[in-house]
């Protein structure tokens, strides 16, 4: 299933380094807006949820939700081509 995770990052000058590894390690992965990754992966929306978690401030707010095939937006061709490749793993 691909899974988005959106975040805002509320603590100005904190190193979330560790939390982009750890999101990282959910599974394939695109990162192209800043806070918005697209994670490729057999975890669970929790899942992933509890790997990042312990790199996350209390004051942060984070939304993980799975992609459907109902999508649209302008992005460069390189995302189109992961998002369209992974179609299968996508909810109806």
């Amino acid at each position: 299933m691909i899974y988005s995770v959106n975040y805002d990052l509320n603590r100005p000058g904190q190193n979330y380094s560790d939390l982009h590894d750890a999101i990282k390690s959910c599974g394939a992965w695109w990162h192209y807006l800043d806070s918005y990754w697209l994670v490729d992966t057999s975890l669970t929306a929790k899942g992933i949820w509890d790997k990042i978690a312990p790199f996350a401030d209390g004051n942060d707010n984070f939304f993980i939700v799975g992609i459907t095939r109902d999508y649209s937006g302008w992005l460069p061709q390189p995302a189109w081509d992961w998002i369209n490749s992974r179609t299968d793993k996508m909810a109806a």
